[in-house]
């Protein structure tokens, strides 16, 4: 891999044209000031000043007496796995509150998708950026190489027991377990949550509200083991995931075994579910109730809309962003584990249990 930085890989970093670039390095006019502060700042912290030919037309500049301020971008990092891309209709959001705090102070934003902890030292310049949020599932051994630095960092949606840091949740035990009693309160005893709890911290964090809701509320369910309560599904695509409840929606009635309650790790999986159960010929939420997390942009958009929790997207990356200079600010306080209060919305995809539909619930479809 060549040591060289060129403008395609800052114009990549940025999410502007290489002729934006160009424009702003040679001093050019008919860029905005906010454009041309986050092409200087990402090329100082990818390198590109320090080669032998790269050249800048540099604006003129007011002295500043705090240090601080000579570093004007902070490091973004998402690496692009799974569902995690600037493009999805949860991520996309909290980078969004990330990028308006940021711009609030006159701070800019250089996102970095690198998964390869070798590729990602080679662009860390720690003297051209203030500090580093971290977005969704980041590697240990990316965590750990910005920890050795000594970077500032905060993490978003994400903890990691080897790295000691400041990190952003929504609540979502305490989320989930609201959301179970409320399908409990409605006459639900029979449920199953559907979510990789391996996947990450938040989704164990969901069925540990979910259990931990049924065993106060049901002393039954304290003697089901966790394989009776979890069907673990992540990392499908839509398409397979559909198909993999159709198949355990298909075995659990032949069984006679059905819930009457489906809790979703998030909403994804939710409409997931409730095409699969459509296919077979079942009703949300008169045959079986759903709900998922997140309240993403398709939730209210899904016949019938979805029962859901509402995270605060935009105040997560917010909030990131001001523990962020609260860190930097003073260094030496205790570690903060902050966490959002989601709103709970309860749409059309539950219903109270129907004691008359519960033998169409246990018969697979066509079956008398």
């Amino acid at each position: 891999m060549s040591n060289k930085i060129t403008m395609q890989q800052i114009a990549d970093s940025v999410g502007v044209s290489k002729f934006v670039v160009s424009k702003t390095l040679s001093g050019k006019g008919g860029v905005s000031e906010a454009t041309r502060e986050r092409v200087i700042a990402a090329a100082a912290q990818l390198g590109y000043f320090t080669q032998k030919h790269a050249y800048m037309h540099a604006a003129k500049t007011e002295p500043t007496a705090d240090p601080s301020k000579n570093r004007q971008s902070v490091l973004l990092l998402m690496p692009n796995i799974r569902f995690q891309t600037k493009e999805s209709l949860y991520w996309g959001r909290v980078m969004d509150g990330i990028s308006s705090r940021l711009e609030q102070d006159g701070y800019g934003m250089i996102i970095v998708s690198e998964q390869s902890v070798e590729h990602f030292v080679d662009i860390l310049n720690p003297s051209g950026i203030l500090g580093l949020i971290g977005v969704g599932e980041i590697s240990t051994s990316l965590l750990l190489e910005v920890h050795r630095i000594g970077l500032p960092m905060v993490l978003v949606d994400h903890e990691d027991a080897l790295i000691p840091t400041d990190t952003v949740f929504a609540n979502n035990y305490e989320s989930v377990y609201r959301l179970t009693k409320h399908l409990i309160g409605m006459g639900h005893r029979r449920m199953v949550f559907i979510g990789n709890v391996a996947y990450s911290r938040s989704f164990l964090d969901r069925f540990l509200g979910f259990r931990s809701a049924l065993e106060e509320r049901l002393p039954e369910a304290r003697k089901l083991a966790k394989d009776d309560l979890l069907l673990s599904l992540d990392g499908l695509e839509q398409a397979e995931l559909v198909e993999a409840i159709k198949q355990w929606a298909i075995e659990s009635m032949s069984r006679n075994d059905l819930p009457t309650a489906l809790v979703c790790a998030n909403d994804r999986i939710a409409i997931g579910a409730i095409q699969a159960l459509a296919e077979l010929g079942l009703s949300v939420p008169e045959n079986i109730s759903v709900t998922g997390y997140d309240n993403i942009e398709d939730a209210y958009r899904s016949d019938p809309p979805l029962t859901t929790a509402h995270v605060p997207k935009e105040a997560l990356g917010k909030k990131a962003v001001e523990r962020l200079f609260g860190r930097i600010a003073n260094k030496n306080e205790p570690l903060e584990k902050i966490m959002l209060t989601c709103d709970l919305l309860y749409r059309g995809t539950t219903y109270p249990v129907n004691e008359d539909k519960t033998a169409k619930r246990h018969r697979l479809p066509g079956k008398p």
